[in-house]
Formats: C-alpha cells, structure tokens, sequence
C-alpha cells in the first residue's frame, strides 16, 4: 500500500479503522485497539490504543494477546474477546452473536468464522482463560500463525454466505481498494453499516 498505513486510507470519505469500530463497538462492551502505530496517526477514538506488548511485530496472535492482557488487568470479569480486522471494511454486524452461537451449539473452545470455503481466523471469539499459553506462545514459539494456534483447542465455525460480496473481503493491495471502491457504490454505506 506504500507509505500510508492501511487502516488510515481511506473508502468512501472513511477510514478503514473507522469502519472497524463503527462495525464492531455494538457487538461489544469494551473495544480496545490493538495497533503499533503512533497514537497521533490515529487519532482520537473511543477506544485505548494498545501497542503490542511482545517486543518486534509479532502479528496478529500478539495484538490477541495483548487484547487478553488489558482485559485481564481492566476487566478481570470478562471472559471472552472478539477479535477483528480492521482492513475488512464490511465484516457482519452479528459477528459476535453469530460466534457465540457456534461456540455453544458444539460444545468449542474456540469460534472462528467463516465464509464460503475459506476460515478466517483473526475474526474469533477467543476464552480469556488461554491467556497464558498464548502469551508463551507469543513470546517464544517461531509458528505464530492464528489458525494453527487454534487448532490447539475445539473449534466451531459460523458461516456467512458470500452473496453479492464476501462480508470478510479485507484490503491488501491497490486492486482490492479498486474493487472495495466499486462495491461501496454497489451496497452503498448504509447496506454497509456505516453512517
């Protein structure tokens, strides 16, 4: 994407952390944001800013962890956390109940969702209580691949269809910001969950 951060470019007058937390703030008590960027490139927002408590970019395993930490020490009470994206600029407005549902109906550990064929492992409901082993696993294990952490533990899937979009199509290169600017005239905001 070049120099600009990802999240910080802009679709449809919005930047894609806006549309991740206007998306994700319903669905959940507390948002934080896991992201090492300066706080002053991003801005006010409504929510803390935690830089990754593992040193060097550890991906997105350690922006789970360091979620995990914060409630652990802000919210002792909280037992599960969402995670999202912030470069998947439609993802479901019933992520979190839609998880849960999954999660109870098989019995899991874990819920991940899914679309179409393809598992999309940073979009899960995690339980607080793998806090410890994740945060070995952070800090030491050279595998910190999402989806092979949790294949450690029983996992359910909840399905979305993909109709006229994937709701999990996140933005990675130039094209897909052509394409994420064709379909925004297509579904417009509002379909979008935004504005």
């Amino acid at each position: 994407m070049g120099s600009a951060p990802k999240v910080l470019m802009r679709l449809g007058g919005t930047t894609l952390l806006q549309r991740a937390l206007s998306r994700a703030s319903p669905q959940v008590g507390l948002l934080c944001l896991s992201s090492n960027l300066d706080k002053t490139q991003i801005g006010q927002t409504a929510c803390d800013v935690l830089p990754d408590s593992a040193p060097g970019y550890r991906g997105p395993l350690a922006g789970v962890c360091t979620a995990m930490e914060y409630l652990h020490s802000q919210a002792p009470e909280v037992s599960w956390l969402c995670s999202f994206a912030a470069d998947t600029p439609w993802f479901p407005l019933d992520l979190v109940s839609r998880l849960m549902q999954a999660l109870r109906s098989e019995d899991a550990e874990i819920a991940v969702a899914r679309s179409g064929a393809r598992k999309h492992p940073v979009f899960a409901l995690w339980p607080v209580s793998v806090l410890g082993l994740l945060r070995e696993t952070v800090a030491s294990s050279p595998d910190l691949s999402t989806g092979r952490f949790q294949a450690r533990f029983r996992v359910a899937f909840a399905d979305w269809a993909i109709g006229s979009h994937d709701p999990f199509f996140n933005l990675n290169t130039p094209e897909d910001f052509n394409s994420a600017r064709s379909l925004l005239h297509t579904i417009g905001d509002i379909d979008a969950g935004i504005g």
